[in-house]
């Protein structure tokens, strides 16, 4: 392609002096990764490093229009303080609408700003608005993770080839085509088509070539799936209220976005997906997605990027939504209920974000992680679910963060077979069992969680589940706070067990967990309970005010027990 290719990283130094250069540093490696893939000379420019930041930063985007040039954005609170960073994104908007494209702004979000996720701030920021609307690779958790990181080279790995296709394959729907003009939202088909040279190229640049679906004639499609095949990489799919008995199968870079109340809006499939997504990139929203009935998911995201937003889905076959095979959507908003099997079922290595979503009455677990699922799920209410809220299995990973996880047939969480997730600030509550269940070998850390009112112990840790517990709040639980039994361990560490109504701790059964630092007082029974062979090591907890007292050890455990140190 004509004229050289480079970025130019915009970001806020005091960002990359904190982390001690690791901005820095993923600049290089993303750099190198792009050259891996292309085998050509690429530059990120970051001012930090570069004496020509300046100069190079006006010569490039006074350029010729068809050279390309990206900029990346790193998206911390700081950068929406910063007036020099918003007069780049100013710029490369400028820059964008000259050439027509709207892939040339690469947001890396890397610590949570209030302009991104709170939807009033974000509607009053232009920039905010902007950045949330693309296709942003989340580096919040793996900031904290090694370079050498699988997961870490991955994620470098996928935003190097979107910078690759960027460069060196953009889409058709940002190249200026002539006899090509993009119709308005929800304009009539065969409307009047300006005819004037200026407004053509205006309207090409401004919105990406749309398709109108109606059921009913007035637009380009009767169907989805033929607008689909229809469709250039990069073109815009505005489907209007109906019921479309079909399933989408989306094979390259779209936008498919409901055109109306998303109730009125109906994919309905039997012996299909509902949708199959198998791109590198794409959006989904306002869409009422129903699998119908056979051994298909509502929602199967196979690869790439699916942003899949503000939709109603269900499913009669297998889970609603599947995420695999490295796939890394963003799910945000949608509303997942009433699936046969799983809600969203996370597996072969897929990865993915859910936000805000609402998953309820499926037949089996809200959220399934397994055979190397890493997604992250983040202010999800997960509930009234005939299993497990989420399950955690086979060596799934994963980071629950600020969800609400509630009223659940079995437990709020359930983790076994190296199942071995990261859970903060997440509401456990009202479960018919236990909170958490960690068992076969599970592990898990969980961190500032509150974790009360479930149907029997707070926490139940069995048969070599080793999970690690930091600053939970386990409180007014059915039975004990934390139950660990039949060769079970684990370690408490500064957590309040406190008001469950039988014993703070309960160890039993050969279980031998360690407890260090943790205030358990004001239960029902004792602070600790240990018989039938449990022991463990006990030290600097506090263990007043309980009803039963500090202890109750049966015969034969005394010797099992190191304690030291406690308050009694």
């Amino acid at each position: 392609m004509p004229g050289k290719p480079a970025a130019f990283m915009s970001y806020v130094r005091f960002n990359d002096q904190h982390d001690d250069g690791l901005l820095s540093q993923f600049r290089e490696r993303l750099g190198a990764e792009v050259r891996a893939q292309t085998g050509e000379e690429f530059a990120i420019f970051q001012d930090r490093n570069d004496v020509a930041w300046g100069q190079n930063w006006q010569q490039r985007i006074d350029e010729a229009l068809d050279a390309v040039t990206l900029l990346l954005v790193i998206v911390t609170p700081s950068l929406f303080r910063s007036p020099a960073c918003r007069s780049e994104v100013t710029r490369f908007l400028e820059r964008e609408r000259d050439l027509g494209r709207q892939d040339l702004i690469l947001p890396v979000y890397y610590i949570s700003a209030q302009e991104m996720d709170d939807l009033e701030l974000r509607e009053a920021d232009e920039m905010a608005r902007v950045l949330a609307s693309r296709q942003h690779a989340d580096w919040r958790e793996l900031r904290f993770e090694p370079f050498t990181s699988p997961v870490v080279r991955r994620a470098t790995a996928q935003l190097a080839s979107r910078m690759r296709d960027a460069f060196w394959k953009p889409p058709a729907a940002v190249r200026i085509h002539p006899d090509r003009v993009a119709e308005a939202p929800g304009e009539a088909a065969g409307a009047t088509e300006q005819t004037g040279g200026d407004a053509r190229r205006s309207t090409a640049k401004s919105e990406p070539p749309t398709h109108v679906v109606d059921p009913y004639h007035r637009g380009d499609f009767t169907t989805v799936s033929a607008a689909i095949e229809a469709a250039q990489p990069g073109d815009r799919i505005l489907v209007r209220p109906g019921l479309y008995e079909e399933g989408l199968v989306i094979d390259k870079p779209l936008e498919v976005l409901g055109d109306g109340p998303v109730a009125d809006i109906q994919i309905r499939a039997r012996d299909a997906d509902a949708l199959m997504f198998q791109a590198s990139i794409g959006r989904v929203t306002n869409l009422t997605l129903h699998q119908a009935g056979g051994d298909w998911f509502g929602v199967d995201i196979t690869q790439g990027r699916l942003e899949l937003e503000g939709c109603d889905i269900s499913s009669q076959g297998l889970a609603c939504v599947a995420i695999r095979a490295g796939a890394d959507p963003r799910l945000r908003r949608n509303k997942i209920h009433d699936g046969k099997q799983g809600g969203v079922f996370v597996f072969d290595s897929g990865l993915g974000t859910l936000e805000d979503n609402d998953i309820t009455h499926i037949g089996l677990s809200g959220v399934s992680i397994a055979e190397g699922g890493n997604p992250t799920l983040r202010r999800n209410q997960i509930h009234d679910n005939k299993q497990s809220g989420v399950f955690v299995y086979e060596s799934g990973l994963g980071r629950l963060e600020d969800n609400d996880i509630a009223h659940n047939g079995l437990s709020g969480v359930s983790i076994k077979e190296g199942g071995n997730p990261t859970l903060r600030r997440n509401q456990i509550h009202d479960n018919k069992q236990s909170g958490v269940y960690v068992h076969t070998s599970g592990l898990g850390t969980l961190e500032d969680n509150d974790i009360t009112r479930n149907g029997l112990a707070g926490a139940s840790i069995k048969e070599g589940g080793n999970p690690t517990l930091r600053r939970n709040r386990i409180h007014d639980n059915t039975q004990s706070g934390v139950y660990v039994h039949a060769n079970g361990l684990g370690t408490l560490e500064d957590n309040d067990i406190t008001g469950n109504t039988m014993a703070g701790v309960t160890i039993q059964g050969g279980s031998k967990p360690t407890l260090r630092a943790n205030r358990i007082n004001g239960n029902g029974y004792e602070a600790v309970w240990i018989y039938e062979g449990g022991g463990g090591v006990i030290e600097d907890n506090d263990l007043r005010d309980n009803r039963r007292g500090a202890w109750d050890l049966a015969d034969g455990c005394e010797g099992n027990v190191s304690r030291a140190r406690n308050k009694e």
